[in-house]
């Protein structure tokens, strides 16, 4: 008994490890985001309307999410059927190279449109990691995880996304303070691509020291390795696809709301400085990461489902006074938008992954988990910037926080037709 205990991931590596791992990925995804409203428009498209060139900006931005469920099903397949850890590496290097690669990339007015193209396919290489990274990340946290601390350990990974987006905006507000524009515009931007590097060794290190999740090993030696996960979630377990799918919906939704779409609408039409809202939206991520393990906590003691429900039905009442709060001038009425979203987005996000882990029996579930949430972010998140910059434009700010709530409204539908949760 004893030599088969002292392979098992320690606690604090399994949560370390998953904790470090979606933080890379996530700081490396929404380096691009800020880029995409802050940079890409300027250096990487051609001079003329600046809308234009916003929105195609934001047109290569959504590409990501369309490759994260090729992802899902390219790392899913191997993470199902060769183990957690080896494809959590694979995915993690994937989502790396893609990221320091943007930082060596040549602009606009040296290649011409060879420019978009290259950054197009760029993109395209880090959503096909991410696509892999989160499902494989809760995985390692919630398998691992020991009885009534699933939702808890399932936040880790979670807790990701809130310090990537701090790290990601800290740093562009550094430089940009630093060496001011013209050096920023120059070569300052491809600093955050670049340093993402030392930021991935550190995570292959972590995550090279991993043993395999008792789950996977317990599922292997009952046999119950299927040869097409991808197939056998379609075939099998299409209502929890379907289910998973919209139950993360509102998440998405809500969440490139307040980030992408909210900075580049602050900064072109409500008057503020980059760096102001930036800094801005800094504080109102500490408002998302602290309710995260709030959420988590709340789930492990009332169930992750009905958590989701509350959250989500207090999201769906935030997009019926969108309009107004984002709207208040000055200061004063951009930071309780910022805070009170953003953390609306940390209770929903905290028990987000071990629900969706829990939709699916271990042999499908690296798959499984990876397809519904990347498949939400298409449907949620991909063309949420656009549509809501359209909608903004068109109708007015009324019709961006109706968007909101239809989606929330779609999740409480899904969540409310769920499969129950499987062991």
């Amino acid at each position: 008994m004893r030599a088969e205990a002292a392979p098992a991931n320690a606690p604090s590596r399994v949560l370390f490890a998953s904790l470090i791992g979606t933080t890379i990925e996530f700081f490396d995804f929404y380096i691009y985001a800020t880029a995409a409203v802050l940079v890409f428009p300027r250096l990487f498209f051609p001079a003329g309307d600046p809308a234009s060139a916003t929105l195609q900006s934001l047109a290569t931005f959504a590409l990501a999410f369309f490759a994260r469920p090729v992802g899902s099903a390219l790392f899913g397949h191997f993470g199902d059927r060769v183990g957690r850890k080896a494809t959590l590496v694979a995915a993690l290097l994937t989502m790396g190279l893609s990221t320091v690669a943007i930082g060596l990339l040549p602009t606009y007015d040296r290649i011409g449109v060879a420019a978009p193209a290259l950054l197009a396919l760029c993109r395209f290489g880090q959503g096909l990691g991410l696509g892999g990274e989160w499902g494989g990340a809760v995985l390692l946290a919630v398998e691992n995880a020991p009885p009534g601390k699933r939702a808890w350990y399932g936040m880790f990974p979670q807790l990701g996304a809130p310090i990537g987006f701090f790290l990601s905006t800290g740093l562009f507000l550094w430089l940009t303070a630093a060496i001011g524009d013209a050096a920023f515009f120059a070569w300052g931007w491809r600093v955050p691509f670049l340093g993402s590097a030392a930021l991935v060794l550190l995570g292959l290190w972590m995550r090279l020291r991993l043993t395999e999740t008792p789950a996977f090993v317990r599922a292997m030696a009952q046999r119950e390795r299927v040869r097409l996960p991808m197939l056998a979630v379609v075939a099998r377990h299409p209502r929890a696809l379907l289910a998973g799918t919209f139950a993360a919906l509102a998440t998405f939704v809500l969440f490139y709301l307040m980030t992408v779409f909210a900075l580049s609408w602050a900064t072109s039409r409500l008057g503020y400085s980059r760096e102001r809202f930036l800094l801005l939206q800094m504080v109102g991520v500490l408002f998302f990461a602290a309710t995260i393990p709030l959420s988590a906590r709340l789930a492990d003691r009332r169930g992750g489902r009905r958590v989701l429900v509350q959250a989500t039905a207090l999201i769906l009442a935030f997009g019926l006074v969108f309009a107004p709060l984002f709207a208040a001038g000055g200061t004063g009425g951009a930071l309780p938008f910022l805070a009170l979203g953003l953390g609306l987005m940390g209770f929903t996000y905290g028990p987000l992954g071990t629900v969706l882990a829990h939709m699916f029996p271990t042999a499908v579930r690296y798959t499984g988990a990876s397809l519904a949430f990347n498949l939400a972010g298409i449907v949620g998140a991909s063309l949420a910037p656009y549509i809501a910059t359209w909608l903004a434009r068109e109708h007015g700010l009324a019709w961006v926080g109706g968007y909101l709530a239809g989606a929330a409204a779609l999740t409480l539908l899904a969540l409310w037709r769920s499969p129950p949760a499987v062991d």
